[in-house]
């Protein structure tokens, strides 16, 4: 084991004292999670997106009012901004300055078209710059829509078989439009299994990153081949195994330093927040043994330094966007979905969600399990292989 740990101390030094792995390992990945935070920061996360609407009420009436008074109680929940403004011309003149995404228009008479059964139709004015919004807003008004009918629907249900007369009528359909609802939706605080923006970005990068982080050891045993230094590796007392293995210890200390490092800055220069410390602690722990021992086959596999780096940075490019270090890609379903639980990737971003419900350990015990499985086949593999291959 000491000659393994000499090899590793020599290598570590020498990569600290290139500063290609402060770029790689620390600084590119938090600048780039810096980068996606500022240009997709005003649309994903937490009370980012707050659509604003102005509402006219030209009709006066029961119905109309009551429109009025659930967009106000959507504007307390904080899920969207209201105004009132005094006519149409003035709310599409604001709609064109920017100052509402959209307006709800009650027309004149809305609500006595509603309350005699004729059609009746509730009008929204979107800003062409703010579809989503806009859909938004739609969905209110067809919902809203859709109570009303309800209310039609159980004020023929009471008229029917009876004679009444046209002020009866209106007296039962004004009384439909006011009695509440028997259930209440309400928003209440919930813990949630999803990152915040920033954390998701920089555990991504940190994840992008690591795998050419790790590269940096598990290559060196072909560097040394190269530069002709293996041969006196060989000839030294010391044994195959020993060699190889502090190849291995090399990344694995790198890989560590580079995520405690990218972890501990996040948390204090970026705000990002991951849980519990010590299944964070677990988690950059199995995800650099997996990163290892992928990159370690990979090594095995290649004869040359420049060969092992081209085929590295393309297994770690696809496992990085399949893996979702950059987006989601879990989200879009299907067959694609399922295969980004084959990278180690995925489960570290998954063990890090569970943490951001509340919970330590046990929350994670199956990401580690996977990337943990992950590290075990492919790194017996490339020991198996680098043993055979460099170590004669």
């Amino acid at each position: 084991m000491e000659p393994a740990l000499r090899i590793a101390g020599k290598d570590l030094r020498l990569r600290i004292r290139d500063r290609s792995f402060f770029i790689i390992g620390v600084l590119a990945p938090l600048g780039l999670a810096f980068i996606f935070k500022l240009i997709l920061g005003g649309t994903v996360g937490e009370g980012a997106f707050t659509p604003s609407y102005a509402v006219v009420d030209l009709d006066g009436g029961q119905v109309g009012s009551s429109l009025v008074e659930v967009l106000e109680q959507v504007e307390r929940s904080g899920s969207i901004t209201l105004e009132a403004v005094g006519s149409r011309q003035e709310g599409e003149r604001l709609i064109e300055e920017g100052e509402f995404d959209s307006l709800f228009v009650v027309p004149e008479g809305f609500s006595a078209a509603i309350q005699s059964g004729r059609p009746a139709t509730l009008e929204v004015v979107g800003d062409i710059d703010a579809p989503t919004s806009t859909q938004i807003a739609s969905a209110i008004a067809a919902r809203f829509g859709q109570g009303v009918a309800t209310a039609q629907l159980g004020v023929l249900t009471a008229l029917a078989g009876r004679t009444t007369s046209p002020e009866d009528t209106a007296a039962i359909a004004g009384q439909a439009a006011t009695i509440r609802s028997l259930t209440t939706v309400a928003p209440i605080e919930a813990a949630s299994r999803q990152l915040d923006t920033t954390t998701y970005f920089i555990a991504g990068m940190a994840m992008f990153f690591l795998f050419f982080t790790v590269q940096f050891g598990v290559t060196g045993l072909l560097e040394e081949r190269q530069q002709g230094t293996l041969p006196r590796l060989l000839a030294a007392p010391i044994s195959r195994g020993s060699v190889v293995l502090g190849k291995a210890v090399t990344s694995l200390a790198l890989g560590v330093i580079s995520m405690a490092v990218l972890v501990v800055a996040a948390r204090f220069l970026m705000g990002a927040k991951w849980g519990d410390p010590l299944a964070v602690g677990l988690l950059v722990l199995a995800a650099v043994l997996a990163g290892t021992g992928v990159m370690g086959v990979v090594a095995a596999v290649s004869k040359t330094p420049e060969q092992a780096g081209n085929t590295q940075s393309i297994i770690a490019v696809t496992l990085g966007m399949l893996g979702g270090s950059f987006f989601p890609v879990a989200q879009g379903g299907g067959a694609l979905a399922a295969l980004t639980y084959l990278t180690p990737h995925a489960w570290f971003m998954r063990g890090l969600g569970d943490l951001a419900g509340g919970g330590g350990v046990s929350r994670v015990w199956l990401p580690l399990v996977a990337m943990l499985t992950l590290a075990v086949v492919t790194g017996g593999i490339g020991w198996a292989l680098l043993r055979r291959g460099f170590a004669r």
